[in-house]
């Protein structure tokens, strides 16, 4: 797996060595980084179910200031942690947390995400994560922050949930990305 574009582009990074873990096409990232462009630059951003590190990776090598990462297996947040070693990202840009998407996202946070990226197993159930970043309470996105859901898509997400409303779907192959804003 390599790193597409930015600081670190061109790298190649170590994918997961079982097939539990669904990485994200480098197509598919490149798809969903055009249509991020505009809006990396300084971005917080919150890689979700983050499996190798890939997604956030990325966001740091094209200029995120600051990318969490976060999933339930503590082999995947070792391979996110020598994923960055490898590429020498230092640790103020970035944290890594063991934890599910659930209680990540049940608690309450001082400071949100500008971009979220979200890719749990595709016979999850979405509607838990997306409800929590839908209630302003929880304070998971900034005001103009978006989030964005991979799914299979054969797996319909929602048009809206709470002040969440989905103002884009990208389709490749049986894959979907859902992009998400506050109303």
């Amino acid at each position: 797996m390599r790193i597409i574009s930015g600081e670190y582009g061109g790298r190649v990074i170590k994918s997961p060595p079982d097939s539990r873990t669904r990485p994200t096409s480098d197509r598919l990232r490149e798809t969903l980084f055009n249509v991020l462009a505009p809006n990396i630059e300084g971005a917080r951003f919150l890689d979700l179910c983050s499996g190798s590190g890939a997604i956030g990776i990325e966001a740091v090598s094209r200029g995120a200031s600051h990318v969490t990462f976060v999933d339930k297996s503590r082999k995947a947040c070792a391979l996110i942690e020598e994923n960055l070693d490898l590429l020498g990202i230092s640790e103020e840009r970035t944290e890594v947390l063991a934890n599910t998407a659930e209680n990540f996202t049940g608690r309450k946070y001082d400071t949100g995400w500008d971009i979220v990226f979200f890719d749990p197993p595709y016979d999850s159930n979405y509607g838990v994560v997306l409800y929590e970043f839908g209630t302003p309470e929880t304070n998971l996105l900034n005001e103009r922050g978006m989030l964005i859901a991979e799914h299979h898509t054969k797996t319909p997400l929602p048009d809206s949930v709470g002040e969440l409303r989905r103002w884009r779907i990208l389709k490749q192959g049986e894959t979907s990305l859902s992009f998400y804003e506050r109303s």
